[in-house]
Order: structure tokens, then C-alpha cells, then sequence
């Protein structure tokens, strides 16, 4: 797995150790890490990835719990998915709107038929 997207290795065993044996210094990688990432994202992006993680840092600091802390941004990720104005909602309206703003256009376009068992020039 990639760090940062540099193409250094991340050592799932050193990153575990070091949580267990250094919260401090864990913590200071992971912000490293993670700000690497932002840093190394399209400038136009980089602020809401860091409001984001603002979000994402504070679930965490009111969960008693990583398992806790967990949940609760998995359960971020599927309201950004699935909830009210999510993902599967703005596709919806891409898909609704980009065939009925065609049409509304004035496109056409010819409709062939497909025949199975017919190919090119038969």
C-alpha cells in the first residue's frame, strides 16, 4: 500500500507497533501523513479535504473508543454515499437531467437496431 501516494510502502506491523509503544509519535506520523496527502492533492481540493479531516479528526476525539471511532466515520462515509444529497442522489440527477437537458436541446440520433447473429456487412 502506497503512503501519501509517493510510492513508499506503509508497514501496516511498524505503524501497529508504534501505536502501541508511542501514541505520540504515532499521532504525529499519521498527521504527517495525511497532510502529505492533502498537500499532494489538486490545490483546488486541498481546503475541503482539510475541513474533511477536521471532521473526521473530531468523531474520533468524541469516541471512547478506536472501534467507536470507527462506526462513526464509516457511518460518514455512507450518509455521504447513500443519505440525503449524497452520491447516489447527484447521480441520479446526472443521469435524469443529461437525458432530458438533451432532449430538450433539440440532439436526436439514429437508433440502430443491434440483431443478434449479425455482424458488420452481412
Amino acid at each position: 500500500m502506497d503512503s501519501a501516494g509517493n510510492g513508499q510502502r506503509v508497514d501496516f506491523d511498524q505503524w501497529l507497533k508504534l501505536a502501541n509503544t508511542d501514541m505520540s509519535a504515532f499521532e504525529a506520523l499519521r498527521r504527517a501523513t495525511i497532510n502529505q496527502v492533502i498537500e499532494q492533492a489538486p490545490e483546488e481540493q486541498q481546503d475541503r479535504l482539510r475541513r474533511l479531516q477536521w471532521r473526521i479528526d473530531q468523531e474520533r476525539r468524541r469516541c471512547k473508543s478506536p472501534m467507536g471511532a470507527c462506526i462513526r466515520i464509516s457511518r460518514m462515509m455512507w450518509d455521504q454515499m447513500m443519505g440525503e444529497g449524497g452520491l447516489v442522489e447527484r447521480l441520479h440527477e446526472l443521469t435524469n437531467k443529461g437525458f432530458s437537458g438533451a432532449m430538450s436541446r433539440g440532439r436526436s440520433a439514429k437508433v440502430i437496431p443491434l440483431v443478434p447473429g449479425r455482424g458488420p456487412g452481412r
